[in-house]
């Protein structure tokens, strides 16, 4: 049943743990939101630049609304959610710039039982790719690697993911592996604040320019691969899922 208290914002960290010939890890302390997508956050005017969800910035028509074009893309993969809430976890537009490598969607039907997951993931390269994910009662999902992430990793492999609904504390953990062994670990961890205009105001202050972070830091560790040797390949084409893209 859904009976999530959003928006709420969780304060935590991105952990990600790279397996395999040249390990590598790293962890940064982050915030995200969790909302209803039929009931976006309105902030006061002075916070708005920093807290901004547009459908652009997600699957779909940047002229539709965010539910319009999931609704849309589920309908011809025989998914209808009859108005049942929509909760998404993802970062919000701050100063212009928004970067979001992956952004979840909890899908529920209008008695409040999960429906469906979706995960959208972004790549720096300005694409992005929905995965449709049907969970156990634990939230576990796999999925068939489809969409070029990162140079440093093989363009296949299957996702393993855990995608419980957020509640007090958020837990996400997706990790990808080949036919032999894990690749690659992300795990996104939090603590629930309700979304008061003063959390909303402390949350600015301490990290202004986040999206921008998220951006710069991705690039930088892929810097760091890359001088340690690690591998590059080269990016496929990418099969777009959405027409006017």
């Amino acid at each position: 049943m859904t009976s999530a208290h959003v928006p709420a914002i969780y304060h935590g960290a991105i952990a990600h743990t790279r397996h395999g010939d040249v390990p590598n890890h790293f962890r940064h302390r982050l915030h995200t939101w969790l909302v209803d997508v039929d009931d976006l956050p309105r902030p006061p005017w002075w916070l708005r630049p920093f807290v901004r969800f547009n459908a652009s910035d997600h699957l779909g028509d940047p002229h539709r609304s965010i539910r319009g074009n999931l609704e849309r893309w589920l309908a011809p993969r025989g998914v209808e959610l009859d108005g049942g809430q929509v909760l998404m976890l993802a970062h919000p537009r701050a100063l212009g710039h928004v970067f979001n490598p992956i952004t979840v969607y909890w899908c529920h039907r209008p008695d409040g039982t999960l429906r469906c997951i979706v995960a959208e993931v972004h790549n720096t390269y300005g694409e992005r790719h929905a995965y449709l994910l049907h969970p156990d009662q634990s939230g576990n999902a796999e999925a068939d690697k489809e969409f070029y992430v990162s140079p440093f990793l093989p363009d296949n492999g299957r996702y393993e993911m855990r995608l419980r609904r957020p509640g007090a504390h958020l837990h996400v953990r997706i990790r990808l592996r080949d036919e032999h062994r894990p690749l690659l670990t992300a795990v996104l961890t939090g603590t629930r604040e309700p979304a008061t205009t003063g959390a909303i105001a402390r949350a600015v202050l301490r990290q202004p320019l986040l999206p921008r972070r998220v951006s710069a830091l991705i690039r930088r560790h892929g810097i760091a691969l890359w001088l340690r040797g690690v591998r590059v390949v080269p990016r496929r084409p990418h099969v777009h899922q959405e027409g006017i893209r």
